[in-house]
């Protein structure tokens, strides 16, 4: 057995469970933090798979190395766990476009990098787009629960306003553009292009997959959306 610099385990717990267990189950214990990350990093990819409803507990503790017991202190139930899940995926998105510093551009260049990043943040990311078509399916029934969706979103939309705001100001773009209604615009015409690149390849007989196609669409969708507010 590999050795570990926790503790040796007693002999209860030696003798229920098989050799191994009882020190990691002391490892976990001792480490909160990284056993609910492993948890949450294997729900995120049973449940992309699988949807809310095809994935199981038991695959997420086998691919986790936890166990029921510890899935369900950390998270409560299924569904709570789904629901971290998918605040962790919006999360990472938010805190991504944060990173961008748009306040520090120009309004034009500032609204490009936005767009761009949207367009981008979908490339490759299945695992994103999965969640966001399952959790549709129920209706958001889950997100609804969230007490952090709607905070997680508000710095985006107050970020918009102000990016318009400067354009208005500059004369660059035009007045009475909702800034709400913009992002939908921005993530729907990327989030479209991803979610059903599959069956627009085979309708268009194109590979839309590729990285030329791919570059030509991100180009446009910038374009588009930049046409769409010009004073």
């Amino acid at each position: 057995m590999t050795k570990t610099k926790a503790g040796p385990a007693s002999a209860a717990e030696t003798a229920a469970a098989p050799e191994g267990a009882a020190v990691k189950r002391e490892v976990r214990t001792r480490d909160p933090e990284r056993t609910r990350g492993n948890i949450l990093a294997a729900a995120t990819v049973e449940f992309s798979s699988r949807g809310f409803a095809g994935a199981s507990i038991d695959a997420i503790a086998k691919r986790s190395g936890a166990n029921r017991r510890m899935i369900y202190h950390y998270f409560g139930s299924k569904r709570g766990l789904w629901l971290a899940v998918l605040e962790a995926a919006y999360e990472r998105v938010r805190t991504a476009e944060l990173r961008l510093h748009l306040e520090q551009l120009a309004p034009e260049k500032a609204m490009r990098a936005l767009v761009a990043f949207t367009f981008d943040s979908f490339i490759g990311e299945r695992t994103f787009i999965n969640l966001l078509n399952s959790e549709n399916l129920h209706q958001a029934r889950h997100l609804k629960g969230s007490t952090r969706i709607k905070t997680m979103h508000s710095p985006l939309i107050g970020m918009l306003q102000d990016i318009l705001d400067k354009g208005v100001a500059a004369g660059v773009f035009r007045s009475g553009i909702d800034p709400a209604q913009l992002w939908i615009s921005i993530a729907g015409v990327s989030f479209f292009y991803f979610s059903n690149i599959f069956t627009l390849s085979v309708i268009l007989d194109r590979d839309l997959m590729s990285k030329k196609q791919i570059a030509e669409r991100r180009a446009h969708v910038v374009d588009l959306i930049l046409a769409g507010i010009r004073a």
